[in-house]
């Protein structure tokens, strides 16, 4: 089942509810498209929010595996609202091994559900990991149409084109970098 933005508060709000009544609490950093339906910076359905991060005492910690506790709980709200047992995972994970945009945590947006705290990404680096994530995908993916939904400005785009190759400085995936900025740029100039 796919996850509207009212799906995916009344799934969080259980998920929070749930992890109180167990007397457990955890913060996590989400990205990708729940995290914009969140914002509401997109409205089409998604089949999950990606966890890039747990907050700990030192910061930002890797999300792979999840907690033991989280992961049961995630599970139980799933299987309760008929959604998948992942339908909080943290499959992007890697991007905070491999480094994520300068700032991003200063500019993070925070909701809270019960014991459970959403550190949301903000659009500006939504728009590097969909600009990212468009080229390792292509242009006619679910990703560049939501870079395209963002409307990113030139700046931005610049921006997001270095962090980006931060990634990967390959000469194929910087030509392909180029190509979605150039397709982006024309959309610019169009508006």
């Amino acid at each position: 089942m796919s996850l509207s933005q009212d799906l995916l508060s009344r799934a969080l709000d259980a998920l929070g509810q749930v992890l109180a009544h167990r007397g457990q609490s955890y913060e996590v950093v989400a990205i990708g498209g729940g995290s914009l339906l969140l914002l509401g910076l997109i409205q089409r359905p998604t089949k999950d929010i990606d966890l890039v991060a747990l907050v700990g005492e030192g910061g930002y910690l890797c999300a792979e595996p999840l907690p033991a506790e989280l992961k049961l709980a995630v599970g139980e709200v799933g299987r309760a609202l008929g959604l998948a047992d992942d339908w909080m995972n943290p499959g992007p994970t890697d991007l905070l091994r491999f480094g994520l945009p300068e700032g991003f945590q200063q500019r993070t947006v925070s909701r809270t559900y019960g014991s459970l705290t959403i550190h949301i990404a903000s659009r500006f680096d939504q728009i590097c990991f969909k600009l990212y994530a468009s080229v390792d995908q292509g242009p006619q993916s679910k990703h560049f149409a939501d870079l395209q939904r963002l409307r990113p400005t030139a700046r931005e785009l610049q921006r997001a084109h270095a962090w980006c190759l931060t990634h990967d400085p390959s000469p194929p995936f910087a030509d392909q970098l180029r190509q979605a900025i150039a397709v982006m740029d024309a959309e610019n100039d169009e508006r």
